[in-house]
Parts: structure tokens; sequence; C-alpha cells
């Protein structure tokens, strides 16, 4: 790689990160469709008549070229591919949530289409009205699903169909299995988790199932905790008890 050089010319992306770097440039890490994350030095962005300073940040849509070789990429040219997607208050804070986790799950250079698909998504519904913790459900299941971590829940782990009104404890690792009682953190109907397999997820059962995605999603990112869940912790001391990302809220 290091002796090649690779161009790219206007590929759909958006920015999960940014960081100064020197006096007026800036570092970038971008989710892009067709190259997955990417990371680039956009050199004089934040200078003040840098007509690209305004572009560069989370939630808009971008048509980016990039000339690279090494680890590193040089941006070349920058254009809106559309309007913001405009995240307000708490879902502003998912909004960033999901750029942590792509940061924290995502390798550089490794194609994912279908993980940019699923984040654009996430965005257009938490600009809109749709349920937030259904959106991040589901982004989540299905994040996990693309990087091939997915969850087992269609079948218990003794390959038996999941029966409604069955109680299971749930392990992300291997399934469900069959208990006599209801009770526990860790146990759950298999309505539930025949609701968590479905789309659209139900907001009921993305309420539900917070905790069995934090665990899944624990064994991927580690335990250093999110940045995300300090913004998080300030809705809950203001009376917002939604139950919105599962590995950003105490």
């Amino acid at each position: 790689m290091s002796g090649s050089v690779t161009r790219v010319e206007l590929e759909p992306a958006l920015v999960l990160h940014t960081r100064d770097y020197r006096n007026t440039s800036l570092l970038l890490e971008l989710i892009s469709r067709d190259h997955g994350r990417v990371g680039l030095v956009a050199r004089g962005v934040r200078g003040r008549r840098s007509p690209s300073a305004g572009l560069l940040q989370p939630f808009q849509p971008l048509a980016v070229s990039w000339r690279r070789r090494g680890d590193l990429g040089a941006l070349q040219a920058v254009e809106s591919a559309g309007r913001p997607l405009v995240l307000r208050h708490r879902r502003l804070v998912s909004g960033f949530y999901a750029n942590e986790l792509l940061m924290r799950l995502l390798h550089r250079d490794d194609p994912q289409p279908g993980v940019f698909a699923i984040y654009l998504q996430l965005l257009e519904g938490l600009a809109g009205d749709q349920p937030e913790a259904s959106l991040l459900r589901r982004f989540e299941r299905d994040l996990l699903a693309l990087l091939g971590y997915g969850l087992p829940l269609q079948r218990d782990v003794n390959d038996q169909a999941l029966v409604p009104d069955q109680a299971y404890r749930y392990d992300p690792a291997i399934g469900a299995m069959p208990v006599g009682s209801p009770t526990g953190r860790d146990v759950v109907t298999g309505r539930v988790l025949i609701g968590l397999a479905a789309t659209p997820i139900e907001d009921w059962v993305a309420r539900q199932t917070r905790d069995i995605m934090r665990l899944a999603l624990r064994a991927h990112i580690g335990e250093r905790p999110l940045k995300s869940r300090e913004l998080y912790a300030r809705y809950t001391v203001k009376g917002d008890h939604d139950n919105g990302a599962s590995s950003g809220q105490p």
C-alpha cells in the first residue's frame, strides 16, 4: 500500500470524528459508502477563507475526493451531497453515540456498504419523528450482524423455535436458554426476542432489550466507556428516562 497511490473521486461519505491538526488543518475520520472508514488530512480547512470548513461536520452528507499513499490520505475536494441531517437534543447525542460505535467497531479500509446504508438510515430516522429507542436498537442489531457478530434470535440453544410465552435466559454469545422462572435481569420472554429480530422493532421491545444489546456490544467495544454516556446522563438527570442507546447510558 505504501508504494501505490489511491485516488477516489466524489465518494459518498459522512464525518465520524475530527481533530485539529497543526494551525489550520484537520484530521478526519469518515465513513464512506464504498471504502469503509477512511482517515484523511484536510489541509488548510480551518482557515477563515476555507470553503470546506462548514461542510466537514458530522451528519452532513458529503461527496469527497482524496488521494492516499499509506495509512492517511489527503483530502482533495469536498462538496455537499444533500441537506444536513439536523439532530436535536437527545437525538443529537444518539447520533454521536452511533459515531463512537463505528469508530470502535470499524477498521480502516474495510469496505462496508451495508454499514454506510444503515448508518444513514439511522440518521434520517433521528432527524425525523421515529421512536429513538427503536431506531437505535435496529442500528445496533444490524451493525453487529453486518460485522459478523449477529445475535441468535430465531431459535434457542437446543435448536428449537422460540416460544412467545416461554421465559429464556439470554446470553448474546450463545443465545436463548429456556428457564422455568420468568424473573431475573437477563431473563426475557420469547416474544421479546422475536420482536428484537423483527423490522421495525416495536418501541416496547426496544426498551426491554437495551441490556441485551449492551452486553452484546460490550464484547466487541470493550469496557472503556463511550464519551456519549456522559451526555446521556445529563438528560437522565433532567428526567428523560427514554431507554435509548445500549452503551451510552448508565
